[in-house]
């Protein structure tokens, strides 16, 4: 059976993580995608070196590039700009998460794009959405973060907090993908392209909607408290004995449990405790109840007394801990890739989503730079001879050239 997007063409011009995440997704699939960059090398192929020299691509390029051919491509000069639009002409989805100024200046703009080939599907992603000013102005997923909510919220008395994880971008490139999917489906139906529009501040607003909600509308002003949740309790991190657990109690049924378990049955005639919200109110006495509790255990005793009263609970652990789990390195999500000049295996993460009657692709390596650039120059009936000569101009770099 032939994967869901074969036969789709991807030119990929997108940078970091919201444009190249949005692209590997659709590979996972099937798609072929072609990620475009200078010949020098995008800034984003060398963050989180895993090898010296950085040029491979490091830990993050990996991730987001898997499954992708490579062309090095000058844009900046005429002949590069009539490769890239003999690519457009050839291509069904351009991807590219740049300011609307940006994409204006190496015409990746939807009005540029669809005056070469109309029913092309542009998916193009900013910081702020819309269309005025702030649509021109550069941003990464800390703006998101920062502008909707979420920095306050995660924060503490001592200060706000920005979370380590890049949720924004990454939400950002699923939302992306859909909206490709989705315009698909409509140009199978109507054979017309689209622009899908997506933006870091939007997707961050999303996820915070509820929390706007409530301020809009009730004019509670919460802040932030760490770990601690504040509409439901106890749920909030602990320290054990020899580390630790992340608890987290919602209703009833689960509160009665944890009153059980950690000793005080007086909670459950206790006024302060009666339901999710007056327990997230009184959130502190309830985590000071736990922590007391934690402190005299080990990890292990604590996950296995909460786990058998069936309350959700999990150890905190660090980066290198995860991949010693063989509960959760050892049940197939990541594929041991081989990178050239990189010592050790790169675990790459597989799709996210799973259908039952088409799997995703499994992981290949991120590709080095140019190292399909003779092959889609090809693909598009570049013969050899042209193809030499863009790159002895150095507006073509391929990898054997080099």
């Amino acid at each position: 059976m032939k994967p869901i997007l074969d036969g789709v063409r991807v030119l990929d011009f997108g940078h970091f993580i919201a444009g190249p995440f949005c692209g590997a997704l659709l590979a996972d699939f099937g798609a072929d995608v072609i990620r475009v960059e200078r010949p020098q090398g995008a800034n984003d192929r060398f963050l989180v070196p895993l090898s010296e020299p950085p040029n491979v691509g490091g830990a993050l390029y990996q991730q987001v590039n898997r499954n992708k051919r490579s062309l090095a491509l000058d844009t900046n000069r005429p002949e590069g700009i009539a490769v890239a639009t003999d690519l457009i002409r050839q291509a069904d989805v351009v991807i590219a998460n740049f300011p609307d100024r940006v994409l204006r200046a190496l015409k990746l703009d939807y009005a540029t794009l669809s005056a070469i080939k109309p029913d092309i599907i542009l998916c193009t992603c900013n910081a702020y959405g819309g269309v005025d000013s702030l649509s021109d102005k550069p941003g990464f997923d800390g703006i998101g973060q920062a502008l909707s909510g979420a920095m306050e919220m995660t924060g503490d008395p001592t200060g706000p907090r920005k979370a380590y994880a890049h949720y924004v971008d990454f939400s950002t490139a699923a939302l992306s993908a859909f909206g490709v999917a989705l315009s698909l489906m409509k140009r199978t139906q109507t054979g017309k392209g689209d622009h899908v529009r997506t933006s870091l501040l939007h997707t961050a607003l999303s996820i915070m909607n509820s929390t706007l909600i409530e301020a809009s509308v009730t004019g509670v002003d919460r802040r932030g408290t760490g770990n601690r949740a504040q509409l439901a309790g106890p749920a909030d991190c602990f320290a054990t004995r020899d580390g630790h657990i992340l608890v987290q109690v919602v209703g009833g049924s689960m509160f009665r449990r944890i009153a059980d378990v950690v000793g005080h049955p007086e909670w459950l005639t206790d006024r302060r405790f009666t339901t999710d919200e007056t327990r997230g109110e009184n959130g502190a006495v309830l985590s000071g109840a736990v922590a007391d509790w934690c402190r005299t255990r080990t990890t292990q005793e604590c996950i296995a007394a909460l786990e058998a009263a069936g309350l959700p609970a999990a150890p905190v652990v660090s980066p290198i801990d995860v991949m010693a789990d063989p509960a959760v390195a050892g049940r197939g999500f990541f594929s041991d890739v081989s990178v050239p000049g990189v010592a050790k295996p790169v675990p790459v993460a597989g799709s996210p989503v799973a259908l039952a009657s088409a799997g995703a692709s499994e992981p290949t390596v991120a590709p080095a730079l140019g190292a399909h650039s003779r092959e889609v120059l090809q693909g598009i009936g570049y013969g050899a001879s042209a193809i030499q000569g863009l790159i002895d101009r150095g507006v073509v770099l391929a990898s054997d050239s080099v």
